[in-house]
């Protein structure tokens, strides 16, 4: 009899234990809450990191992402996920301000997923497995700020002539340090005082035809904000371009970018609110596409005013920073006729983004030039 009841002791644990490890199966399948890590295979290779969390019942659940590619330009800034969805073992999302997707199936034993990555219209197979404590990578930390009360001014700044066969132009901010590579004066006019190239009179044709690059570091540690950015460009017009200029104000034809009547259709940041705003764009077969992070309506008015014939204005009113895309047709006479191309710029802002942009006149600010050279010796 001991005997016995030892045996149906043992069974009844045995019992127990399948059951809890039955439970734990179902909820590692049921529940994709937690840390997803995996490297899409090209390059050097590019880590992704998503961390999803759950919100509504167990019934209802409403999953969200918030996704990392750590080996990008600001690895710190994560992405919203703008759907997501996990049924019958499949799970989706979509990032749509990097137009990321993915689609993938969750393994037995909910320790896995395993499918494809599709960015910009590429593919790549990418495998996510869980990964907490030691085993989740880092996420890098938020670069510090510099003190939002300080007047940045160049420490050491050196001016270059631009390689008049090169390709490739942009601006870098890490920290402190700052590189402009084969920017126009006319370019560093416009971005360091948020004007448009309507709004710049009496400046002479080398200013918008030669390159110039830039580099050095602010006498302020952190990192700069736009304006505090902007600050410095100014500054290197007039200490290294001799600039010297007035502001006067004429009636000029603008656009104003206004909230529309419908659902605003641009998500909230889930970037530092204090960092920098991140812009990807690509002109390609006549369709351009902006791919925007953290950024301000205010910012965002100022990247439009490079891409536009007027000067574009933020009449939103919204305030604090967003993610989206935006694509267009830029070029009518480039793109397929077969009716894939986006619409234009107009349609777009309203179709993807919820606004409207309209052709306003007013009184606006024009900046006179009355006097830039060209950088001697550095």
């Amino acid at each position: 009899m001991k005997q016995l009841r030892r045996a149906s002791g043992l069974a009844a644990m045995a019992m127990l234990l399948c059951g809890a490890m039955a439970r734990a199966q179902a909820a590692s399948t049921t529940d994709l809450t937690g840390n997803w890590q995996g490297t899409i295979e090209v390059g050097k290779g590019q880590r992704i990191m998503l961390l999803v969390s759950k919100e509504g019942d167990a019934k209802h659940p409403v999953w969200k992402g918030l996704m990392h590619q750590l080996d990008s330009y600001q690895p710190e800034e994560g992405r919203n996920t703008s759907q997501m969805s996990f049924e019958s073992g499949t799970v989706r999302f979509t990032v749509t301000s990097l137009e990321v997707t993915f689609e993938g199936s969750l393994s037995a034993d909910g320790t896995s997923m395993a499918g494809k990555w599709t960015e910009r219209g590429q593919m790549h197979p990418l495998t996510l497995v869980r990964a907490d404590g030691d085993a989740a990578w880092a996420i890098p930390q938020t670069k510090k700020a510099m003190p939002a009360n300080a007047d940045p001014d160049w420490e050491v700044v050196t001016v270059h002539k631009g390689d008049p066969n090169g390709t490739s132009s942009g601006i870098q901010v890490e920290g402190r340090d700052l590189v402009v590579q084969r920017h126009s004066v006319e370019t560093l006019l416009l971005f360091g005082f948020g004007v448009h190239k309507t709004q710049v009179m009496n400046a002479p044709d080398w200013v918008r035809s030669e390159r110039w690059d830039a580099r050095g570091y602010a006498d302020v540690p952190g990192q700069p904000s736009i304006p505090q950015f902007q600050t410095m460009i100014r500054k290197l017009l007039v200490e290294r371009f001799g600039l010297v200029q007035h502001t006067e104000k004429r009636d000029l034809a603008v656009y104003a970018l206004t909230v529309g009547k419908g659902p605003l259709k641009i998500e909230k940041s889930a970037g530092d609110p204090n960092g920098l705003p991140q812009e990807q764009d690509n002109d390609n077969g006549g369709i351009r596409s902006l791919h925007i992070g953290n950024m301000s309506m205010r910012e965002f008015c100022l990247i439009m005013t490079f891409f536009m014939d007027k000067p574009v204005v933020d009449q939103t009113g919204l305030t604090g920073k967003y993610d989206f895309l935006l694509k267009y047709t830029s070029d009518e006479s480039k793109v397929p006729t077969d009716g894939s191309a986006p619409p234009t710029i107009f349609t777009a802002i309203q179709e993807q983004l919820g606004m409207k942009l309209e052709p306003v006149k007013t009184a606006t600010d024009v900046m006179v030039i009355d006097k830039v050279e060209r950088p001697g010796e550095n």
